[in-house]
């Protein structure tokens, strides 16, 4: 005997139920399936920095972990643009990563109008993974020892004291600024080609302060070219543990906090970013890994994605306002 048809609706819920089938099954297959190739990390810096000892840090456990060979690529060139935008245009498949700092995420949408991509729309973050305190200091010319020391001889003289930047919008610019404007005193930005160069003139006695990372300034502050007047950051430094912060000294507003993330092309299947996350804070975890890490004065961290895109949004209006009060903007 010959079964009715089911109604048009049972139909339709029958049809939609088998097409799920299939999809909702092949889930888990995509976690179990990657990496299916070596995994690409892209760092938009040169070789040789804080961003490479992290980079090489992950790299060589992820490898470890995943079976599969984890290529440092390094793409440095346009305040990082260059290297975000080869991962943003890269197959969303998991196996090309970007590895970089707060430069990318939050400071560049912040301050440039226009990007060859939309980092809220082609970037899927995945999981901080380090931080980079600064340290402000002191250099040999100028008389302070302590940050209220500094405070007073800036306010009798406003916008004389001088600190280095790479630039306008670059970290040291940025907490510069903040600092200015939560002390309430002026001081006077002064453009440097990079790092090295900076960190001469300060030793030199060619410029008053620096915002340095730890990683940086720490040398010179131990044997006593530098004097370290407050951290940077909202805890303190493994690498200075005897400096206190700017929020110790009551100025938890001035703090500027510079660290690394990862993230990979936009259309990722979810189960992928999740197995990445999940290998990401099993390797965060290794002595070794913070060994290494603290070595290079870093701080291992571990944000997962929501607490990350909850950063990214709160640190990029916070720096869009920063460059429309001071008409801070990148070229």
């Amino acid at each position: 005997m010959t079964q009715p048809n089911p109604p048009s609706s049972a139909r339709r819920g029958l049809v939609l139920s088998l097409l799920a089938t299939p999809v909702l099954g092949a889930m888990p297959a995509w976690g179990q399936s990657w990496p299916a190739k070596p995994i690409r990390l892209v760092v938009p810096f040169p070789p040789g920095g804080a961003t490479d000892v992290v980079a090489r840090a992950l790299g060589e456990r992820l490898q470890a972990r995943l079976g599969q060979a984890v290529v440092i690529d390094n793409k440095p060139g346009a305040s990082t643009i260059i290297g975000a935008d080869a991962v943003a245009k890269a197959p969303p498949d998991g196996h090309t990563l970007l590895l970089s700092g707060s430069t990318t995420y939050s400071v560049v949408p912040a301050l440039k109008a226009q990007l060859p991509y939309d980092p809220k729309k082609d970037l899927a973050l995945v999981t901080i993974v380090a931080r980079a305190p600064l340290v402000l200091v002191a250099g040999p010319a100028t008389p302070v020892k302590t940050l209220a020391e500094l405070i007073a001889l800036a306010e009798a003289k406003p916008g004389e004291l001088t600190y280095p930047t790479f630039g306008p919008g670059s970290a040291p610019h940025l907490a510069g600024e903040i600092f200015s404007h939560e002390s309430g005193v002026k001081l006077m930005p002064v453009p440097y080609k990079g790092s090295a160069a900076a960190a001469l003139a300060v030793v030199g006695g060619e410029i008053n302060l620096a915002f340095d990372t730890v990683a940086s300034a720490a040398p010179h502050i131990k044997s006593g070219k530098l004097r370290a007047l407050a951290v940077v950051d909202a805890s303190r430094s493994t690498a200075l543990p005897e400096v206190p912060t700017l929020a110790e000294l009551k100025y938890p507003k001035a703090t500027f906090e510079a660290w690394y993330g990862v993230a990979a092309p936009a259309g990722t299947p979810a189960p992928v970013l999740q197995a990445l996350s999940r290998e990401l804070a099993a390797v965060m975890a290794l002595p070794e890994v913070k060994d290494k890490l603290h070595t290079a004065a870093l701080e291992p961290a571990f944000l997962d994605a929501e607490a990350f895109n909850a950063k990214v949004r709160s640190e990029t209006a916070a720096y869009a306002a920063v460059g429309r009060r001071v008409n801070i903007t990148m070229e």
